[in-house]
């Protein structure tokens, strides 16, 4: 099952949430998820540059509001807020709706899953060695504080003639435990060999714990303790 399920789907409802956060009726679902789709393929390629880990989309009655988590948030923003007004401007002819577009920044950019499989295409289609590349970006996440890491290639690495999958895992990576913050991130190289996938999984420790610690520590506080007798 850890294989085969993807760790951001499997904990919906309980450590994520939906990247698309409205409610449509029968006749209007599929045009606004077809919209969905555009609104993040012209962003994500629009902004290749600006390390964008993840678009979500609310719908409100008239209204969309699009929700940018980049690495860059200051290359979305422009110079006062132009490169804004031009995007918004933009996705206005994919939508008929009111667009608002909200950027957010990406605290801790080496430990996030999709920016990681991201500069590991993007170093492969520089010709870079994949293995010296895939431990570069390892050694960063270990080192800032993530439980695990895995990365899978898959393709015509290095340029061989038949495509194999390699794969690099340290750290702790537990893919079936639901309380274990999980965050997955896939990208493509397109190589003059051919496509290469990279698969990364990320740990970021256990929430429940982490809460029932917090719990726990009020609780000591708030109590008074009794003089001994």
């Amino acid at each position: 099952m850890g294989q085969k399920v993807n760790p951001i789907a499997l904990r919906l409802g309980y450590l994520e949430n939906w990247r698309s956060l409205w409610f449509a009726e029968k006749n209007e679902y599929a045009k606004s998820l077809l919209e969905d789709q555009k609104i993040r393929k012209f962003i994500k390629e629009k902004y290749a540059q600006a390390s964008v880990s993840k678009v979500v989309i609310e719908r409100l009655a008239d209204k969309i509001k699009v929700i940018i988590y980049t690495a860059r948030p200051g290359v979305i923003i422009g110079r006062r807020g132009a490169d804004i007004d031009r995007l918004r401007a933009e996705l206005g002819k994919i939508s008929v709706k009111e667009i608002m577009i909200d950027p957010r920044e990406v605290k801790n950019a080496v430990t996030d899953a999709q920016l990681i499989a991201q500069n590991v295409a993007f170093q492969l289609e520089k010709r870079v060695a994949f293995r010296r590349a895939v431990k570069r970006v390892i050694d960063q996440a270990m080192q800032s504080g993530a439980k695990g890491i895995k990365i899978r290639c898959a393709g015509r690495l290095n340029g061989a003639e038949m495509a194999r999958q390699e794969k690099y895992h340290v750290g702790k990576l537990p893919l079936h435990t639901l309380r274990a913050n999980i965050d997955y991130g896939f990208a493509e190289a397109l190589t003059t060999y051919g496509i290469i996938g990279v698969k990364v999984w990320v740990n970021h420790g256990e929430v429940i714990k982490e809460v029932k610690r917090q719990e726990a520590a009020k609780a000591s506080v708030g109590t008074v303790q009794e003089p001994a007798r």
